[in-house]
């Protein structure tokens, strides 16, 4: 799948020393590293040769300033902030539409508080407010189901749960998909797996996420985070989802992964959660994150998107089913142009007709 956080600089970040600062100078030294009284024509001397010695100096290198202090040169080129820190440098590169939409537009924020709102009144309005919660209908497809006959069973004395995918679902990978905009490459497994093993800091709580998962919780539901991350990394990604104030996160329990070897499908682990709780909605940016029935081999593009709109499917979308925005990467980029564009409906202007 998929921000380094800039540093924050110091105030006195300008103070640039041709291109090196002496990393042992105090801050608050007044006058910086010269004394302003002269005291005589020797002193003069010595610190205009101290100024060429440390014009000439290279970064590792131990110089004497001409007011005696002893300092290291280094190759920094701005003042690091308070925590040692040194500020990235500055992203380049055009980042992909698709990316900007995402991750950076008020219209990408608008949705995802949209859907997270929309399931939040749901459970509060449909599910919380029945009288008889063992008569509370699962969102599971059952058993046995296919897209033009869902089936779906009561509750019963199973508590209920929430089950939402993790990646651009609650979790917006920043860091990753930063590095993948300045790379412009495909997809690399191997990447991925490394920022599964250590990106958990440059991630963010997709917007409307942790206001509604926490209101869920108090409310008596159980959230449940079904992803396809690899059990391997299943401790970074609790810190993860944690440190963007989504969790807690338990494997297990409240968080469910692909083990080694699996399939990518999430059916196996929606049917081990059913068994202990009553999904009575899921949240996702894939259609596999409701169901696999909608990745089967055999359906087409246009087949996959009418069967989103299934008689008895359409009904769910917001009412048990909500689902995130992402056209950054997943199964639903796909399609040459007789697939998107069916030749039907194709324009051709007519000024290029003549």
């Amino acid at each position: 799948m998929n921000v380094v956080r800039l540093s924050a600089l110091l105030a006195s970040a300008g103070f640039v020393l041709s291109g090196c600062i002496a990393a042992a100078v105090p801050v608050a030294a007044a006058g910086g590293l010269y004394k302003a009284q002269q005291d005589g024509s020797n002193k003069r001397e010595r610190r205009a040769k101290g100024d060429r010695k440390a014009q000439a100096s290279q970064p590792g290198q131990i110089v004497t300033t001409p007011d005696g202090q002893r300092v290291t040169v280094t190759s920094l080129n701005q003042l690091p902030a308070p925590d040692g820190s040194v500020a990235a440098p500055a992203a380049s590169g055009k980042v992909p539409p698709e990316m900007q939409f995402l991750y950076g537009s008020g219209e990408a924020a608008a949705l995802s508080y949209q859907a997270y709102q929309a399931l939040w009144n749901y459970l509060r309005v449909e599910i919380s407010y029945l009288r008889d919660k063992t008569q509370a209908r699962s969102v599971m497809l059952s058993p046995g189901s296919t897209l033009d006959n869902p089936k779906f069973e009561t509750c019963g004395k199973r508590p209920q749960a929430v089950v939402l995918d993790v990646d651009e679902t609650v979790l917006q990978n920043l860091g990753y998909e930063a590095d993948a905009a300045q790379r412009g490459n495909d997809f690399d497994a191997g990447r991925w797996a490394r920022w599964e093993e250590t990106g958990v800091t440059q991630v963010l709580a997709v917007p409307g996420a942790a206001e509604a998962l926490a209101a869920a919780r108090r409310e008596g539901f159980t959230v449940i985070f079904n992803s396809n991350r690899s059990t391997a990394t299943a401790a970074q990604t609790a810190a993860a989802i944690n440190h963007a104030g989504l969790g807690p996160a338990v494997l297990g329990e409240t968080l469910w992964l692909r083990g080694q070897g699996e399939p990518s499908g999430k059916d196996a682990r929606r049917a081990q959660i059913s068994q202990r709780y009553c999904i009575v909605a899921m949240a996702g940016d894939q259609l596999g994150d409701f169901s696999d029935l909608f990745n089967a081999p055999e359906l087409g593009v246009q087949a996959r998107r009418s069967s989103a709109g299934a008689s008895l499917i359409a009904p769910l979308w917001g009412a048990g089913w909500f689902m995130l925005p992402n056209p950054v990467y997943g199964t639903g980029l796909k399609g040459g142009m007789d697939d998107v564009f069916p030749p039907a409906v194709r324009w051709t202007d007519p000024q290029e007709k003549k």
